[in-house]
């Protein structure tokens, strides 16, 4: 539609295709638990205590739920859609708890892009080194322009 304003004038990356998609791969470590926990104030002793958590469904000491699902942060203000953006909405299942020392990527998958604001909804997951989902859902997304400022 050439008579519709492109919403996407000067964002960093552009306006996304439908379609793209980005990920992002790291290992979490103890440092995360006390990181966030330091953040939130979440002490759970599903984090901490070993000897507990090995007796609990997860059988080992779990990182956060948010450090899991920060990895998609990462993705979206980084690669896809890029810098400026951030969440308007998400909705995420989680499906498998991530322990210390596992290695998970984050994805992000554009469904569909508005031409006439920087407004994208995207499908995202988190799976471990394993290929398992530990989280799954979907996300809104608004992209800043920060050209120019």
């Amino acid at each position: 539609m050439s008579d519709v304003k492109d919403g996407w004038a000067g964002t960093i990356k552009g306006r996304p295709e439908q379609g793209a998609s980005a990920e992002r791969s790291r290992t979490t470590r103890m440092d995360d638990i006390h990181a966030f926990t330091e953040m939130t104030g979440d002490r759970n002793p599903v984090h901490y205590d070993e000897a507990l958590a090995k007796k609990t469904a997860f059988g080992k000491l779990i990182v956060q739920g948010g450090v899991t699902t920060g990895i998609l942060n990462a993705v979206v203000a980084e690669d896809l859609p890029g810098p400026g953006t951030v969440f308007l909405n998400t909705n995420l299942n989680f499906k498998k708890a991530v322990g210390v020392g596992e290695t998970i990527t984050g994805r992000v998958e554009v469904e569909t892009v508005r031409p006439d604001k920087p407004i994208c909804q995207l499908k995202v997951s988190v799976t471990d080194s394993a290929g398992d989902v530990c989280v799954e859902g979907t996300a809104t997304t608004y992209t800043m322009p920060l050209e120019g400022l």
